[in-house]
């Protein structure tokens, strides 16, 4: 299917001159036509073997959430955790049963079998394409998902021990957090490096790159924070990057991307353009959302090693993760 796909495209871009003037699709990957490993690729021996020269103190900083049924849930997610008792002889046993968003829930690792977009092909047909030309028939087969996604699932991704660098906004932005929906610009990024005593040069093929915009702050207090209802409550968006920093990233090929807030981007989304297509399409950038990092900023750790290792749960779309940067 992912073949035939791309073999009607192409045919379609040889007779339809307009649209190849103004599109082009993102597939094959520059990983490969069959990768599904996207920009951890990246995260090469020698990347590894250079982040682990970078902490000097040995101090150790958590950027993930605990996992608890009070935390923010987009939309209506569940989460439910209940303890099971056993008793043995002489003694007894817990076990724990666990039912809801096991991936897409708290601090949580976006694959890319996330999200895809709908394409339109020249004999009238659509389909919903991801990653590297992967369709919809593709990840969830005849059985529609029923045990996960058959490609494009987090077991995919390799392992993100890397260097991490801080971009702290709401610090360049004299904040403590940035208000509701707050479009985060190129403009500011690159500020918030010189602020730091770095440039856009400084990040470099297979970084990881933080976003701090102070939104955790509103951890406590979901309807705030962001529960996807934008508009109802105390709910007013929260901040993030757009396309401008989305196409920025992917040319700067760094291989992960994270933010202390729902989405990474900004809710609600200004147009129709979507980053997380922007990262996952055109580079196969993967995603860390709800992430901790006031401790990071307030500390000014702009560089660190960053482990980020996402579980192996085959055919997920996410995955829990508990990020850990060391100084």
């Amino acid at each position: 299917m992912k073949k035939l796909s791309l073999f009607i495209f192409l045919f379609w871009v040889l007779m339809s001159k307009s649209y190849a003037q103004t599109e082009s699709p993102w597939w094959p990957s520059v990983h490969g036509e069959n990768d599904e490993a996207g920009a951890t690729n990246y995260v090469t021996a020698e990347k590894i073997m250079q982040a682990l020269m970078i902490p000097t103190e040995g101090i150790a900083y958590e950027l993930g959430h605990p996992y608890e049924r009070t935390m923010p849930a987009y939309l209506d997610r569940p989460y439910r955790l209940n303890i099971v008792k056993r008793a043995r002889p002489g003694g007894v046993s817990m076990t724990e049963y666990f039912t809801g968003y096991i991936g897409q829930m708290g601090t949580q690792f976006d694959g890319l079998g996330h999200q895809g977009q709908l394409v339109d092909y020249p004999d009238g047909t659509s389909d919903y394409v991801f990653y590297n030309g992967f369709t919809e028939e593709d990840l969830i087969g005849d059985d529609l998902g029923a045990d996960g996604l058959l490609h494009l699932g987090v077991e995919n991704m390799k392992p993100i021990i890397t260097r991490g660098i801080l971009i702290d906004i709401a610090g360049y932005k004299d904040m403590d957090t940035l208000p509701p929906a707050y479009i985060v610009t190129l403009e500011d990024v690159l500020g918030a490096l010189s602020r730091q005593g770095m440039s856009e040069s400084d990040i470099g093929m297979g970084d990881a790159v933080l976003l701090n915009y102070g939104w955790s702050v509103n951890w406590n207090n979901p309807a705030r924070y962001n529960d996807g209802y934008v508009g109802r409550g105390e709910n007013e968006g929260s901040p993030g990057i757009y396309t401008e920093v989305g196409h920025w990233l992917v040319e700067k090929k760094i291989s992960l991307v994270g933010a202390d807030s729902c989405c990474v981007e900004v809710r609600p989304s200004p147009d129709t353009d979507n980053v997380h297509h922007i990262l996952f399409f055109e580079e196969g950038i993967p995603m860390v959302e709800n992430l901790v990092l006031n401790e990071l900023a307030s500390d000014q750790v702009y560089e660190f090693l960053l482990i980020a290792l996402n579980e192996r749960i085959v055919g997920a779309t996410g995955s829990p993760i508990r990020p850990i940067a060391i100084r």
